[in-house]
Order: C-alpha cells, then structure tokens, then sequence
C-alpha cells in the first residue's frame, strides 16, 4: 500500500504546483477524517485527453458505524481499501463491499449518488485519489435517493 500511495503522492507532484483542494462535507457524514497527503494541479493542455485537473490523495478514515453520507463526486475517484471493509451503496441501494486489499473506482457526476459506511467493528481506513476538474470541490453533498 506504501508503494500506491508514494506513487500516487509522486504523479501528483511531478505533473503540476501544489493547488488548494475545495472542502465539502458529506451530508449528514459521522465518525470521519481525512488527512490530505498531497495534492497537485494537472494544468489544461498538458496532456491531449485532460483538461485541467486537480490530483488530491487522502487517507480517509470512518470509525465503526460511521459514514461518509450521500454525495458524488465531479471528477473520477480512485481508492484502496487498507483496512476493514466498506459498504457501498450507490444510486440504485445496491450495496457491493470492499474488503481490505480491494480497490475502488468511483465514476464522475451526479448520477452516481453513494455513500461509504463502516459496518464493521474495527476502523475503515481508505487511501484515495481524487481527480475533480480544477477549483471544483472534492465531494457535493445529495440528498439520499428513494431507494434509501
């Protein structure tokens, strides 16, 4: 995991300047940190296919019985699962979990409304790389969908 992490944190810096990441706060999220680990900017017209991009990697932590609470995200995200095991239901209530080892991909945009949460007993932790287009936050909170 320190390997995907490094290089991950790497990439980051290597390709732009260190940016500032916008802050959001999943609604109504409980039990959850994020300790930011690196961050950077992909400037538009530096690679053909990407636009503009900011790269934020966090280490992300829910205690037991907490969650990230429904949102989406506006740009792709990638994670890890380094210890415990995330429930993960997205916008249709299916619930696929994520043991440790596993990785995440989370598809941009609004239609992927979804929130992490930690049924276990022991503390989830998640090591992710967010790639939101530049200046735009993170997460944006949703309300939870029907299904719910």
């Amino acid at each position: 995991m320190a390997i995907f992490t490094r290089s991950a944190v790497a990439v980051a810096v290597l390709v732009g300047s260190p940016v500032l990441a916008a802050n959001a706060h999943a609604t109504p999220g409980s039990d959850i940190t994020a300790v930011t680990l690196g961050q950077a900017q992909i400037p538009a017209g530096l690679l053909p296919f990407v636009a503009g991009t900011d790269l934020v990697v966090r280490e992300i932590t829910i205690g037991p019985g907490g969650s990230t609470g429904w949102h989406h995200h506006d740009g792709p995200v990638f994670g890890f699962v380094r210890a415990g095991t995330l429930t993960h239901p997205g916008p249709e209530c299916d619930a696929p979990v994520y043991r440790a080892g596993d990785f995440i991909f989370e598809p941009a945009g609004e239609w992927n409304v979804h929130i992490g949460h930690n049924l276990g007993h022991e503390p989830l932790i998640l090591d992710v790389v967010y790639a939101p287009p530049t200046g735009m936050p993170l997460f944006v909170d949703e309300p939870a969908p029907s299904c719910a």
